[in-house]
């Protein structure tokens, strides 16, 4: 975080024009405002300075503070993109009363660097409207004299409705108040009138906190402790049921286990185990664990085992067919055997890509964090073996009757082509920059089959490849 002294806005994309995401006081006194066109803004205000908005970044920050704001009370919900809804029916004494509660948040929140606006009131619309346009505490029983000087948007209607009662001269909820409800109602719709009174405390409105996420971890004590690998791995196949069960309750499989086991002395022995792809199998999973539980130091004993699902991902329950092979799982419990030992990002498999490159025809990506795609499509025969090009004496466009290759003097057999390969241009390659490629599969009478390719531009020979 870094502060920045002067007007200053983040901005955002919408429509193909740049917007105010969020501004700073600064701003707001220049006269800007949110959803203004960043391009009027610099009308404005020409010393403006900007930085793109990052709205998931936001999204998770906001998250993280409502987390925080459970100190305060264990009702806490998210109001909108940037802010937070709080009832603190019967926790406000803990803080010594509502006032001494909103200073300690001020407090807090400026020591890390916040700027909040806070408001306080019986009702969660007067809150958010003194949030808004007040900022203040509305004393309880009085929440129409904090409300009625504040403007009518502070009832969080649409900008289209304001927008209407402002023409009609309500611009003040006082105003609103005193007006006749049936006419209004018919015009703007009964949601007009359900906004005033749940500001009011005429109709009541909840808040729903947000579940904290769910917790993937069991754990075990037991009464005497434990050293032997056999009992160790009885204790893990205990955990994994209780564990796995969770995990098909909500449709969801491990993708990293860690295996805490706490020996007497309080040290504590870890085992990380990483799966090639998410799993709730405890038969599958049990075996696994079996290299790490080796090497564990037990010391004087194991009084205490841990294991939590530490990434989590979503696993939907599959449809049971007769003619489903155990070939794959097998294969990925293997790719997760072989990871524990050389980690499963250096266990990689060949992808087809969409190229006509020879070079950029396939991806190498981890086996674990990728699915086998195919069939591999290629509309002329490739080579087993690619290596970069190595020139070899040749004239003219056909291939050359004799030439020598690694020290090798062979004669053409056969030749088939060409195959004419462009560059792609868009792409930066300075193996490509001679130009055009005419590719020949060559055989020899020495019994190899290589795949030459000639440059026009650039005359010369080449060896590219070599055909099993």
């Amino acid at each position: 975080m870094r502060p920045i002294g002067g007007p200053f806005v983040l901005t955002f994309k919408q429509s193909n024009a740049n917007r105010i995401y969020c501004l700073n006081a600064e701003a707001e006194r220049q006269g800007l405002h949110r959803g203004m066109a960043y391009s009027d803004a610099r009308a404005f205000c020409p010393d403006l300075q900007s930085r793109p908005a990052d709205p998931i970044g936001d999204e998770r920050f906001l998250n993280v503070l409502r987390r925080w704001a459970t100190r305060y009370c264990p009702w806490v919900g998210l109001e909108g993109a940037d802010g937070l809804v709080l009832d603190i029916t019967g926790a406000a004494h803990l803080f010594g009363g509502e006032a001494m509660m909103v200073t300690d948040m001020r407090q807090r929140l400026s020591r890390a660097g916040l700027s909040v606006q806070v408001g306080f009131a019986d009702t969660r619309g007067a809150a958010w409207g003194l949030a808004h346009y007040g900022e203040g505490l509305a004393e309880t029983g009085r929440t129409l004299d904090a409300l009625g000087p504040l403007p009518v948007m502070a009832l969080r209607l649409e900008d289209k409705t304001v927008t209407a009662l402002q023409r009609l001269g309500l611009r003040t909820i006082s105003d609103l108040v005193e007006s006749p409800r049936a006419p209004l109602t018919r015009r703007f719709g009964p949601g007009l009138m359900m906004r005033l009174d749940q500001a009011l405390g005429r109709q009541p409105e909840q808040i729903t906190p947000l579940a904290d996420p769910p917790h993937y971890g069991v754990r075990i004590t037991l009464p005497d402790p434990i050293g032997l690998k056999d009992d160790v791995m009885a204790g893990t196949s205990r955990l994994l049921d209780s564990l796995c069960a969770k995990l098909k309750a909500r449709e969801a499989g491990a993708r990293i286990l860690c295996l805490t086991l706490r020996r007497v002395d309080q040290e504590a022995q870890v085992v990380e185990l990483r799966l090639a792809r998410p799993l709730r199998d405890p038969q599958r999973i049990l075996p696994l664990f079996e290299r790490g539980v080796a090497d564990v130091d037990a010391g004087f004993g194991i009084d205490q085992m841990r294991l939590e699902a530490t990434q989590v991902l979503p696993l939907p329950a599959q449809q049971i067919s007769s003619v489903t092979s155990s070939r794959k799982d097998q294969l990925e419990d293997l790719i997760s055997r072989l990871g524990t030992r050389i980690g499963l990002e250096n266990i990689q498999r060949v992808l087809p890509a969409d190229s006509h490159i020879p070079e950029r025809s396939f991806l190498i990506a981890p086996a674990a964090y990728s699915e086998p795609e195919g069939p591999w499509v290629a509309l002329r025969p490739r080579p087993l073996s690619l290596f970069p090009p190595e020139p070899i004496a040749g004239v003219g466009a056909q291939p050359p009757k004799q030439f020598r290759w690694r020290r090798m003097a062979l004669s053409t057999a056969r030749a088939t082509g060409p195959e004419r390969i462009t560059p792609e241009w868009w792409l930066e390659d300075d193996n490509w920059r001679s130009g055009v490629r005419d590719y020949w599969h060559v055989e020899t009478r020495q019994g190899r089959r290589l795949w030459l390719y000639y440059t026009p531009q650039n005359p010369g020979w080449f060896a590219h490849g070599e055909f099993a």
